[in-house]
Formats: structure tokens, C-alpha cells, sequence
């Protein structure tokens, strides 16, 4: 057994780099790139940047390249080009729309069209991974190996690293205990760790249900502010409890919580979110100016936990279609969709007219909320 890291170690190491804000090496053939995201930039390693190479560039998202009016050439992605003048406040300026409206006039941006765009998508993605704003500060670098060795730097080979992001890694039961709760008890939790070095994820079992048989199940994704802080705006609180009440009725069912918080993009990126809210935007607009996509999130997971539970057809408490989509894609099947009608309110009915009208959930609005 080698004591050298294997890729999805090596990836783990990347995201606590960038969230740390620690440069790292990215790497393609003949060709290699130092990689930092906006968000935890200094200034003094931009000033290390700028030392290495004059030709500096910003990868962001197409997404947000159409809020800034910046051509994306690449077609997922635009490469802006950082002036000389630029600094730290005028970076963070681009990755991050909090000023967007106070400063909306941020160019005019150049994007690079010649070369490869490789690497900074991978960049980007690393950010993602990292639950941080997909933006990075790109330069290209001549010997990523000899690069890395000199500043102790985490390298990645780009053709290794990328098959890796874009599966659903594995998923490992840990432990398991009873636990009675409010809508039944007769509860159990089940913990599972993923194999990339991610958050553990839930599962709460309710009764004995029969493997055999069909179970009343509900994909939950995390939700601090609607489930702890009970908030208002969105109905994921009301959404939880309905779906544990539901399965203590019935005596049987598993709920499976899912750290995927705001829809993948992390909770910090949801207050984010939330901010932009508050300045008018809907869920989506306001995802998509800060880079991202309208849900990030990767239900295959939840397939394999309920796999390795031993289940292998649902009926699935959801509104939205892109679950059952994505469970029957997994192998789960889902025989019955079942609907969950609650939580609608004058704090969240724009929102829940979001989720109905621009993410296809399957929502009864009396028309008066609309």
C-alpha cells in the first residue's frame, strides 16, 4: 500500500487550498497553470502573480460573464484579462456581484480567445467543488512539476482530476443508532461519509420498511436557515417536517438529508443569494449572477445511499421532477411521485413562483400568490 496520495486525496487537498487561499498547480500535457480563486485572493499574492507573469487572467463563468457584458468566447466560460492597473478591490469586483448595482459599470472587459481554455475551466470547477465563487486568477506557468516542488504547491494532472469531478463519488455507511423524534418513535439514524473527503450525509430510517416493497422516501438537501432557523422565505423547513410527519403516519419511510445546501452551492453562496434578493433578483437570476447554474446539485447520491441501504424502488416525496430524473437515471425506481403541499406564504410565494415557473417544480399556487 503506497503512502502517496491518490487523486481524490489529492483533490481534497486542492479544496482546503483554495478555501485557505494557497495557490495551485493545474496541469495538461505540455501545459500548466498556477490557479487561486477571487474570493480568498490577497494581496500579496497577487503581487506574487503579477511577479511570475504580467499576463494574468480571470476565469468566470458564462453566467456571470453575461451579467458583466463580457464576451465568453470559450462558450462556458470567458478568460478576462486583468490590466496592469488592476488591483485586489477591482478583481473581486468582477468574481463578486454584491456592488453590481452600485457599480454597474465594470469594463469594458477583454476576454482571450487564443489557446486552450482547459485549465481554467478546471479552476473553476475546483472552486465550485470548494463552495466557493467560481472565479479564479489564472497564469500560465512553463514546468508545473519543477513549479510546485519549488513553492510546496498541491499539483493536479487535469486528465486524471477531471473524470473524478464529474462522478458521484462513493458513499460509506459509518454507524447507525436508534433515535425516537417527534414524528416517530420508532427512528433510526444512519451516517454516511463520502469518499472525497466531504461532509458526512443522513439518513432517517422511520419504522422497519420492507426492502421489498416500494418506500415512501424523500431526497431532503440541507437547509440551515429553513430547518434550524425555521426562516420564512423558503418552504424547506415545512417541506422536512411534512415528509417525517408523512412517514410516521404510515409507520415506515426514509428520509436521506443531503449536505447540498442551497442547492449545491454551499450555504454561504445562499446568503449570497439571499442578499441579492433583497435587491430584487428571483432565486435564479440571483444564482446566475453570482456564477452559478440554476441547481448544482447531484441527486445521484442520494441513489447510492439508498442502494447501500438495500432499497431499490421509492415512492418519492418531491415536487420536483429533475429528482425522479435523476433517481431512475441512478437505478432507484420511482413508482409514484407523491406531492408535498406546504409552506406557502406571503415571505416565499415569489420564490415558490420561481421554483414553478423558471425550475419546473410541480407547485399548486392558488393564483392569488402568483
Amino acid at each position: 500500500m503506497s503512502l502517496i496520495p491518490d487523486i481524490t486525496e489529492q483533490l481534497a487537498r486542492v479544496r482546503a487550498d483554495l478555501r485557505m487561499g494557497v495557490p495551485v498547480v493545474v496541469e495538461h500535457a505540455a501545459h500548466a497553470a498556477l490557479i487561486l480563486t477571487a474570493e480568498t485572493l490577497r494581496a500579496d499574492r497577487l503581487a506574487a502573480f503579477r511577479r511570475e507573469s504580467r499576463e494574468l487572467t480571470l476565469a468566470i463563468t458564462a453566467r456571470r460573464a453575461e451579467t458583466l457584458k463580457a464576451r465568453a468566447y470559450d462558450g462556458d466560460l470567458a478568460r478576462v484579462i486583468v490590466p496592469d492597473s488592476a488591483d485586489l478591490t477591482w478583481i473581486r469586483s468582477i468574481a463578486d456581484p454584491s456592488d453590481d448595482l452600485n457599480t454597474p459599470m465594470k469594463g469594458p472587459l477583454r476576454s482571450e480567445r487564443a489557446g486552450t481554455a482547459r485549465l481554467h475551466r478546471m479552476g473553476i470547477a475546483l472552486a465550485k467543488a470548494a463552495r466557493l465563487l467560481p472565479a479564479v486568477l489564472a497564469i500560465v506557468i512553463q514546468d508545473g512539476r519543477s513549479f510546485s516542488r519549488t513553492h510546496d504547491l498541491t499539483r493536479i494532472d487535469h486528465d486524471v482530476a477531471a473524470p473524478i469531478l464529474l462522478t458521484c463519488g462513493p458513499v460509506h455507511p459509518v454507524v447507525q443508532a436508534r433515535l425516537p423524534i417527534a414524528a416517530a418513535e420508532a427512528g433510526r439514524l444512519h451516517m454516511f461519509r463520502p469518499g472525497d473527503g466531504g461532509e458526512d450525509h443522513y439518513a432517517i430510517e422511520i419504522g422497519r420498511p420492507d426492502r421489498a416493497q416500494s418506500v415512501l422516501a424523500r431526497l431532503h438537501s440541507a437547509c440551515f436557515t429553513g430547518d434550524v432557523l425555521g426562516s420564512l422565505k423558503c418552504d424547506c423547513g415545512s417541506q422536512l417536517h411534512a415528509a417525517l410527519n408523512q412517514m410516521g403516519h404510515e409507520g415506515a419511510g426514509i428520509l436521506l438529508y443531503l449536505q447540498q445546501e442551497g442547492r449545491g452551492i454551499g450555504l454561504t453562496n445562499k446568503i449570497r443569494a439571499y442578499s441579492l434578493q433583497d435587491q430584487g433578483f428571483d432565486t435564479v437570476e440571483a444564482n446566475h449572477r453570482l456564477g452559478f447554474e440554476d441547481d448544482e446539485r447531484d441527486f445521484r447520491l442520494g441513489a447510492d445511499i439508498l442502494k447501500s441501504l438495500g432499497f431499490s424502488t421509492v415512492r418519492l416525496l418531491t415536487n420536483n421532477p429533475r429528482k425522479i430524473r435523476m433517481m431512475e437515471k441512478a437505478g432507484i425506481r420511482v413508482s409514484k411521485r407523491v406531492p408535498l403541499k406546504v409552506g406557502i406564504s406571503a415571505h416565499n410565494r415569489a420564490y415558490l413562483a420561481t421554483k414553478a415557473q423558471k425550475s419546473g417544480h410541480l407547485l399548486w399556487l392558488p393564483m392569488i400568490w402568483l
